[in-house]
């Protein structure tokens, strides 16, 4: 390059050579740093079918959208310091005192970093070991909510409410995952004293055949029924509990569905529910005053 640049006449300028080499260096740097990032996008656009052309269940699938998420996030950050290095090198700026300034600051200021140091470590673990992955259901660090993201540092979660929380890896201790491989819809029903336990159950066994019949809910049930039978006795009536196996993170929808078909069960077969009853207690005006009982 600098010998084209001699024969047209422009080495006679001061340091405009010299520009110019640096120039078109600087320029392949950053247009081999670009054809590198997007090669990583490209390559990154790929593992989507080719994971569904080989029949990934859907925790597969969420395992590489998050991993792609991470290797994403990853490959810009080392593309962008390994260019700056770059860049620098060639603006002639000696890389060694930067990096040894670096170290002795990162001495400085390590015991400042400790909890960022713990995020990515934490992070690290969590994604290694397939904890948490984006579009699970969790409850993590007094949190719960659907993962929306999940990067080295923190994860994201967005409540039933709208809101969305940020949590330090570094925070979280213990896991409980809603959406891996299966989940359990359970249901409480409460009956009065007076029914027939018997007859409760098998309501409830018919609404769970109705609800199976129904396309919408068929394929997110797993399993049949089980009924634990009686649970409590109590003052306000019997408290039956069963549940029923499902897909990840569809209890909710199972269950909110499963309690208004039983609720129509009850209806139709004469099952009554515990209700509150008000008796008035007193003698003749003048007596003494009435006293309010409440019975369930």
């Amino acid at each position: 390059m600098r010998a084209i640049l001699e024969r047209m006449g422009l080495g006679e300028i001061p340091y405009l050579l010299d520009f110019i080499d640096i120039s078109w260096r600087i320029a392949l740097v950053l247009i081999l740093a670009y054809s590198l990032w997007s090669a990583c996008k490209r390559l990154i656009l790929l593992l989507h079918p080719r994971a569904a052309a080989r029949g990934a269940s859907s925790d597969e699938m969420k395992r590489i959208e998050t991993m792609t998420q991470v290797f994403r996030y990853v490959a810009g950050v080392a593309i962008v310091i390994v260019t700056g290095m770059l860049v620098l090198g060639e603006l002639g700026i000696s890389i060694a005192p930067l990096l040894a300034t670096a170290g002795i600051a990162g001495i400085a200021v390590g015991f400042g970093v400790q909890s960022l140091v713990k995020d990515y470590f934490t992070g690290f673990v969590l994604l290694l070991e397939n904890q948490i992955r984006k579009g699970d259901a969790i409850e993590v660090a007094g949190k719960s909510g659907l993962v929306e993201e999940v990067t080295l540092r923190y994860v994201r979660l967005r409540d039933y409410e709208g809101v969305v929380h940020f949590i330090p890896n570094g925070m979280i201790t213990t896991v409980s995952n809603h959406s891996m491989e299966f989940a359990h819809a359970v249901v409480s029903i409460n009956i009065a004293h007076g029914n027939d336990v018997d007859n409760a159950i098998a309501a409830i066994r018919k609404a769970e055949a109705a609800l199976r019949s129904d396309p919408l809910y068929a394929s997110r049930m797993l399993g049949e029924i089980e009924i634990a039978g009686v649970e409590q006795l109590s003052d306000s009536g019997t408290l039956l509990r069963a549940r029923v196996m499902v897909s990840p993170s569809e209890q909710a929808n199972v269950r909110r569905e499963l309690l208004k078909r039983v609720k129509a069960a009850f209806v139709e077969d004469g099952i009554d529910l515990p209700s509150a009853q008000m008796t008035l207690v007193g003698g003749r005006a003048g007596d003494r005053p009435l006293r309010v009982e409440v019975s369930k």
